[in-house]
């Protein structure tokens, strides 16, 4: 009885973290992205693609974590 409740507990820890990680990493994209717009105007568009790619990649990583936590 205790060892699939910690096998639960564990996976759910792993998806906060992982949750958590991808936060950040968006929050510090943004933070970059609106650096560079700031010192480059003229390469809006390329920083905005480039920052829009890196967050969803940043994401994806929440999906990986709920998928292998769902599949214990």
């Amino acid at each position: 009885m205790l060892i699939p409740m910690l096998a639960q507990t564990t996976g759910n820890i792993h998806i906060g973290l992982a949750a958590l990680g991808a936060a950040i990493g968006v929050g510090l994209i943004g933070m970059k992205a609106s650096e560079a717009v700031g010192r480059n105007p003229g390469a809006a568009t390329k920083i905005l693609v480039q920052a829009i790619l890196s967050t969803a990649f940043a994401e994806g990583i929440v999906f990986f974590a709920i998928y292998l936590a769902k599949g214990q």
